[in-house]
C-alpha cells in the first residue's frame, strides 16, 4: 500500500487545496501533516496572536479530516527532519507541499528535498496552492517580475487561473504518532477573529452573497468597515485565493471587480519576493534614506498617542483586534516613514508583532510602497492624516469608535482637538501632536532632495 505525506503550510484547508488533492492522487494512504516549526519562532514570526489563531485553524482542520474518515497529524521540531522521520516511520514515498516565496521557505523547500533525494524520495511543489497565479507565471520580457503593478495586473487577469478543487471525500492515514495540539502562548489582542476554516467558508459566502456588490464605493470608508475581513483566513490558507477569485468572478460587476484587483495585489508582492527574498529586509529601491531614530515619537506611533486622532485610531484597532482597516494601514505607515522619517522597518515589525494576516510578503513590501522605497509609482507621495480623515472619516464616526478620549466632541471636530477650547481639551486627557504636519512634510523632502 502506497502512502505520501500531504505537508500543510500556509493552506489550512481541504477545499481546493492542490498538495491534499495531490498527495490523495498519487497513493492509496494520505498523511495530512503539520510541523510546528522551530524555525518559524526562532524568527520571532510566531508572535501570540498568530499562533492563537493557528491553534483555531489546526483544531478545526482536524476536525475536517476527522469528518473524512482521516485526523491531522502533528509534530514539533525542525521542519525537514521531521518530515523525514514521518517518511521513514510510515515508508511514504513522496511528499507533496505549497510553493512559498520568503527566503525562509525557499530555504526550507530547498533542504526538504535533497534530505528526501538523499533517502530515494520524492517532493511535490505545488506553485498554486497560495496564489492566484503562481510567481513567474508572467513575467516582463527580459526580466524574473513586473515591478510595477498595473501592467503586472492586465497580464495577471489574463493569465486563465485555475477552477477551484473539490474537497476530498474520504481520507485513509496510516498509524502514525501524533503530537498534542497546543494553545498558543503569550497576551494576545482581545477582539481576535475565530481561526479555522469554517469560519472562513462562513464569512467567504456571507462576503460573496451581496456586501462585495458595495465594495468599489466603500472599501475605503474607514467607519463603514465594509471589507470582507478574509486577510487572516488567506493568510492562513483556511481559503483558497484561487476560489475566492473564480467565485468573485462568477458573482461579477464593479464590486468584484475591485475586490479581484485587491487579491491580486497579493499575488503581485509574492512574485516580487520570490525573485527578491531580500525585499523583505532590504530597501527594494533604495531612496539613500538616514533614518530618524525617535523613541518617544515611535513609541507614540505604536501606542496610538500622536495627537492625530486619524492616526491612532488605527492603531488601536490594531492592539485590539489584531487587524486593521487597509486604508488605515496606508495612514498610519506614511505618517511613521514619511512624517516622522522614521525606518520603514521599525512599523513592519510592529504590524507584524500584532496582525493575525501579518504575511511577510504583502505586510514588507506595503511598507516600502508607502515609504517610497518599494515598487510605487509615486514615491515622494504623503498622505496628510487631516485630508484623509476629511476623505474617508468626515464625521469622525471612526475615531470616536478607537479613540475614547474623544467620544463626546462632535463631528468633524474630532480630527483636530487642538482647536478645541482650553478647558474641553483638557478634559479630554488627549496629547497635543507631536509633529506639525508642515515640519514634517518639508524634513522629509529635504532628506529625499526633492
Amino acid at each position: 500500500m502506497t502512502v505520501a505525506i500531504a505537508l500543510f503550510t500556509a493552506d489550512l484547508r481541504t477545499h481546493d487545496n492542490p498538495v491534499l488533492r495531490g498527495a490523495l492522487d498519487a497513493a492509496d494512504q494520505v498523511i495530512p501533516l503539520f510541523v510546528l516549526d522551530d524555525g518559524v519562532h526562532a524568527t520571532g514570526f510566531a508572535t501570540p496572536n498568530r499562533s492563537a489563531f493557528l491553534s483555531g485553524c489546526l483544531a478545526d482542520l482536524d476536525e475536517a479530516l476527522r469528518g473524512l474518515g482521516g485526523r491531522l497529524v502533528l509534530r514539533s521540531g525542525d521542519v525537514v527532519a521531521e518530515v523525514c522521520r514521518v517518511a521513514e516511520e510510515t515508508g511514504a514515498g513522496e511528499v507533496h507541499i505549497a510553493g512559498d516565496v520568503s527566503g525562509f521557505a525557499q530555504r526550507r523547500e530547498e533542504r526538504l528535498r535533497a534530505e528526501l533525494e538523499g533517502a530515494r524520495r520524492e517532493l511535490h511543489v505545488h506553485a498554486d496552492a497560495l496564489v492566484v497565479v503562481p510567481p513567474g507565471t508572467v513575467a516582463p520580457l527580459g526580466k524574473e517580475h513586473f515591478g510595477v503593478f498595473t501592467p503586472y495586473f492586465n497580464r495577471w487577469s489574463d493569465a486563465g487561473a485555475r477552477g477551484p478543487l473539490a474537497a476530498p471525500r474520504k481520507i485513509s492515514v496510516p498509524e502514525v504518532e501524533s503530537a498534542p495540539l497546543r494553545n498558543g502562548d503569550g497576551k494576545t489582542s482581545p477582539d481576535l477573529p475565530e481561526g479555522g476554516e469554517s469560519m472562513a467558508r462562513r464569512r467567504m459566502n456571507a462576503w460573496l452573497g451581496g456586501p462585495i456588490d458595495r465594495y468599489a464605493d466603500l472599501h475605503d470608508d474607514l467607519a463603514g468597515d465594509a471589507t470582507s475581513r478574509l486577510s487572516p483566513y488567506l493568510h492562513f490558507g483556511c481559503v483558497s485565493p484561487a476560489e475566492l477569485v473564480h467565485r468573485a468572478r462568477e458573482r461579477g460587476g464593479a464590486g468584484a471587480d475591485a475586490f479581484v484587483r485587491q487579491v491580486a495585489w497579493r499575488d503581485f508582492h509574492r512574485q516580487m519576493l520570490a525573485d527578491r527574498p531580500d525585499a523583505s529586509r532590504e530597501d527594494y529601491r533604495p531612496r539613500g534614506d538616514r533614518w530618524r531614530a525617535d523613541e518617544d515619537d515611535t513609541a507614540a506611533w505604536k501606542e496610538g498617542r500622536t495627537g492625530y486622532p486619524l492616526v491612532d485610531a488605527a492603531m488601536r484597532q490594531l492592539h485590539t483586534q489584531g487587524w486593521m482597516h487597509n486604508r488605515g494601514r496606508l495612514i498610519t505607515a506614511s505618517f511613521l516613514s514619511k512624517t516622522l522619517y522614521v525606518d520603514w522597518r521599525v512599523g513592519a515589525r510592529h504590524f507584524l508583532d500584532l496582525l493575525v494576516d501579518g504575511d511577510v510578503a504583502n505586510n514588507q513590501l506595503n511598507w516600502q510602497w508607502v515609504a517610497g522605497t518599494g515598487a510605487s509609482t509615486r514615491p515622494g507621495q504623503v498622505l496628510n492624516p487631516l485630508i484623509q480623515a476629511k476623505r474617508f472619516d468626515a464625521h469622525g464616526e471612526y475615531v470616536r469608535r478607537w479613540v475614547p478620549e474623544l467620544a463626546e466632541v462632535d463631528g468633524a471636530e474630532v480630527h483636530r482637538p487642538w482647536l478645541l477650547p482650553d478647558d474641553v481639551r483638557r478634559r479630554l486627557d488627549y496629547p497635543e501632536p507631536i509633529v506639525d504636519l508642515t515640519e514634517g512634510l518639508a524634513r522629509f523632502r529635504r532628506a529625499r532632495g526633492e
